[in-house]
């Protein structure tokens, strides 16, 4: 079974940033996500609030926002690590939420959009004050 891992959560001050990670449980030259392109995005998700795409990447680093955010997020990867970064800047109490890493295989399309993907981590939490 493959797992996604994410880290780098915390609590932060309105202003601050964060770094966000999401690894393959277990990687290796052989795994599951090496076999495939594969295309990443984070979502956010706060209490009573619909499921948010933030950030999307490609195989080959092509990426995309939402314009709502402004600039302020960057996503990035590494792909022989088969890991996932999220950079989270200019943080506001709005931003407050549990941030997800999610991917599917065999995919060279960007989307924002929940029902794009197979695989899902069970989250890092974000919380600004």
């Amino acid at each position: 079974h493959v797992q996604l891992v994410e880290s780098g959560g915390g609590s932060v001050q309105a202003g601050g940033s964060l770094s966000l990670s999401c690894v393959a449980s277990g990687y290796t030259h052989s795994t599951w996500f090496r076999q495939a392109p594969s295309t990443y995005s984070w979502f956010r998700q706060a209490p009573g609030k619909e499921r948010e795409g933030v950030a999307t990447i490609d195989p080959d680093g092509k990426t995309d926002y939402p314009h709502t955010l402004s600039g302020r997020f960057t996503i990035s990867r590494e792909n022989a690590k088969n890991t996932v970064y999220l950079e989270v800047n200019s943080l506001t109490p709005e931003d407050t939420a549990m941030y997800t890493c999610a991917a599917v295989r065999a995919c060279r399309t960007l989307s924002l959009q929940s029902d794009t993907y197979y695989y899902w981590g069970q989250g890092t939490q974000v919380t600004v004050s």
